[in-house]
């Protein structure tokens, strides 16, 4: 079985580029900086591990995932290898995501993003209601014809 789950911080803005032809495909590129369980001499270490995702899933990192942001992802591990321009033959690891998700709120986010301003980007203006604008009787208000703006129709 080739099955990963991961959790971390993006270190950039996902790479989203689209396929040629008729049916074009979403292919976007990220990295995940994901926490040592154990820390080296008192300080905390890193894997900076490489991720690829495609179609919706791909769209979905392109429109709401920024750098800073912790995500957590579920896919397999894929290798491959190719030659470079200098003839070296170049090994490669990454993970194919099947799944992503929010691992934060968007207030932990933003906190996060105000204390590291060297990791994080501006984030695009919401479209949809802050989660808590809630109603008297608890319940989200959500607007009518929200549905084209929400990515799991």
């Amino acid at each position: 079985m080739n099955k990963v789950i991961l959790m971390g911080r993006l270190t950039r803005d996902p790479e989203v580029r689209y396929s040629a032809g008729e049916n074009a495909l979403a292919i976007a590129r990220y990295t995940l900086a994901v926490d040592r369980r154990f820390r080296r001499d008192g300080e905390a270490t890193a894997d900076f591990i490489s991720c690829v995702s495609f179609g919706r899933t791909a769209e979905f990192a392109e429109k709401y995932f920024r750098q800073g942001l912790k995500i957590i992802v579920s896919g397999r591990i894929q290798t491959g290898s190719y030659t470079n321009r200098d003839g070296q033959k170049v090994y490669t690891t990454e993970v194919v995501v099947e799944e992503q998700e929010f691992a934060e709120s968007k207030a932990a986010s933003d906190n996060y993003a105000a204390s590291h301003p060297q990791t994080s980007s501006p984030a695009p203006a919401p479209s949809m209601p802050a989660p808590g604008a809630a109603s008297a009787d608890g319940f989200m208000n959500i607007p009518d014809g929200i549905d084209e703006e929400l990515p799991f129709i």
